[in-house]
């Protein structure tokens, strides 16, 4: 771990904003820049997801997994969609035939993690390139819905640690994470919600984005709940394990699992959304006929 020679908070602080900054800087200019940022949290997830699962005593291929990510983010770059499907097929049999060849037990637990870090490590977060490059007559890109959704989720830390600090008094989920309360999650999605209503203003007024206010309400309803999701799900990963953190990569943060956890499930569940029921709306208005043509 580096050390910066501050205090903790210090230490948290300084690496959180730049990490932010550095973040927000490469999902603005997209393209390459997304890419590379996204191929370096792949790199460093995978391999704390992998040392995680040694510690339980399980041996995924970390090999097998950053192949998977190479070829997927390769898929994704290059917006060959199409090839998904046979992306995946081809990887998973990799993982049968790593554990066939050169694997050890137990197997089937290799093989279904393997299998796993494939998708919780590298398609999940990929689709961040998605939804990023959605486009259409109304939207030129999905840049504001990704800052939305950014938005969304840091405030839902912010909320969630001073709602649950000051009234927290109910636990959410006291086998996984002790230290969650269902007060401090209430707060999480108020501070979000009202956060997105704040932006959809700015973007309205300011910016001339002709987003719909209960887009925006959705859009952090869905950040904030599977945001918390996806911490508890790492969480869960993290105990099970026997660790603390995921890693010591970031001073003052863990590794980088810890700093991400809440963004790996928000991504994909934001992009279906976004892709379904905000640029891509065709199908709802053929099934509001068929429904209206079956009375």
């Amino acid at each position: 771990m580096i050390n910066l020679g501050l205090n903790k908070n210090a230490t948290r602080m300084l690496t959180g904003f730049a990490m932010g900054t550095l973040v927000m800087l490469c999902i603005i200019l997209g393209d390459l820049a997304l890419l590379i940022m996204l191929a370096v949290m792949l790199i460093f997830g995978s391999k704390e997801y992998v040392k995680m699962l040694n510690h339980k005593g399980f041996s995924p291929s970390l090999k097998v997994i950053y192949f998977t990510e190479a070829i997927l983010a390769s898929v994704v770059y290059f917006k060959r969609v199409d090839l998904v499907a046979i992306t995946l097929t081809i990887c998973a049999m990799c993982s049968f035939m790593w554990v066939l060849f050169r694997g050890r037990q137990p197997y089937i637990a290799n093989v279904a993690t393997t299998l796993l870090g494939m998708v919780y490590c590298g398609w999940f977060p990929l689709h961040l390139i998605f939804l990023r490059d959605l486009s259409c007559a109304k939207y030129d890109s999905g840049l504001a819905f990704v800052v939305l959704m950014f938005t969304s989720i840091l405030l839902t830390d912010v909320g969630a640690y001073y709602i649950g600090t000051k009234f927290g008094k109910h636990k959410l989920a006291p086998v996984i994470s002790p230290n969650k309360t269902i007060e401090g999650s209430i707060g999480g999605i108020f501070f979000a919600v009202l956060g997105a209503l704040i932006i959809w203003l700015y973007m309205k007024t300011l910016l001339l984005i002709d987003i719909h206010w209960y887009i925006a309400v959705c859009g952090a309803l869905i950040s904030t709940i599977f945001a918390q999701i996806g911490d508890l799900c790492e969480s869960l990963i993290k105990r099970d394990a026997g660790v603390k953190d995921s890693g010591n990569s970031l001073p003052g943060h863990g590794g980088f699992l810890d700093r991400t956890d809440s963004f790996i499930l928000t991504i994909p569940i934001m992009y279906y959304f976004c892709k379904c029921f905000v640029f891509q709306t065709e199908w709802i208005h053929t099934l509001t006929h068929f429904v209206k043509g079956l009375f």
